[in-house]
């Protein structure tokens, strides 16, 4: 059994990004800004905002926070995104999800302009991603790929079951191991009989939202398990997967914390960089 160490993998790109950074700043006499907009008070979405900004300081990414209050009307949002959309000195516009529910989440990706969309948010992007343009594919899948690359899993022909169907994760990383010809299944917490389909993969990706959802017997000896849950129970934050009782029975397993969320946010600078890159073509 192999515990992937998420921050190895993350520290590795963020070293090449930063290198890189340094010699577009001498290039071009700027550096790549990465807005964030926070509506409301989402505690998974403050832990990541948090992470975000200290690796930002840290590899020579500017980053911009606007935090809006829970009550922000849609319009508000809507403006500041054009606002965004419009400043040249703004690479990459990230809008944090969950929005409130009074805030319609389509209008708002559908106003990120593609050229900054670098989570992927944006319907035009998706649909590139769904050509096999993974130019700026959701940065949670990315480093999903990422992990199973980097640790030499072998994902063609293999069955993988993504447990979650979210348009950020779910959906979108099918897409992209279905670019790289693995035999994929999509489930969710209202798939009848769970545990019938998740016995069958040969790689396993927790991604519903739901703390400790995936259990010992619902996968089978030496399955790889990637964990993309992030849950805030009893002031901790947990995963989708029974870590400690799957542990020994997985080949390769992904912690959390420490697994696939640094490596995400390490996507979301690679994102910026090329978003910088293409806006000076």
């Amino acid at each position: 059994m192999v515990v992937i160490d998420g921050k190895q993998i993350a520290s590795k790109i963020y070293d090449d990004t930063k290198k890189e950074i340094e010699k577009l700043k001498t290039k071009y006499n700027q550096s790549p800004c990465l807005a964030t907009i926070v509506v409301g008070n989402d505690e998974s979405s403050r832990v990541y905002v948090k992470r975000r900004g200290k690796i930002c300081e840290e590899i020579g990414v500017i980053s911009k926070v606007y935090d809006l209050l829970e009550d922000s009307k849609e319009k508000n949002v809507l403006g500041l995104i054009g606002k965004l959309n419009n400043d040249e000195n703004v690479h990459g516009i990230i809008v944090q999800m969950p929005l409130p529910k009074d805030i319609n989440e389509k209008k708002v990706s559908g106003m990120i302009s593609p050229e900054k969309d670098v989570d992927c948010l944006n319907p035009l992007n998706l649909g590139r991603l769904a050509s096999n343009d993974e130019t700026f594919a959701p940065c949670t899948p990315k480093a999903v790929i990422a992990i199973l690359e980097k640790s030499g899993i072998k994902i063609r022909g293999k069955d993988v079951i993504i447990v979650g169907r979210s348009k950020i994760v779910g959906r979108p990383l099918a897409l992209m191991l279905l670019n790289r010809d693995a035999t994929v299944t999509v489930c969710h917490t209202k798939t009848e009989n769970l545990e019938k389909h998740t016995k069958n993969a040969d790689i396993l990706i927790a991604a519903a939202g739901s703390p400790n959802l995936i259990k010992e017997n619902m996968i089978k000896e030496n399955a790889v398990v990637v964990d993309v849950g992030i849950n805030i129970v009893n002031n901790r934050i947990v995963g989708d997967v029974d870590f400690e009782n799957i542990k020994n029975k997985a080949s390769f397993i992904t912690p959390v914390p420490g697994g696939v969320g640094p490596v995400t946010v390490a996507m979301i600078m690679k994102s910026t960089v090329e978003a910088f890159k293409r806006s000076k073509v």
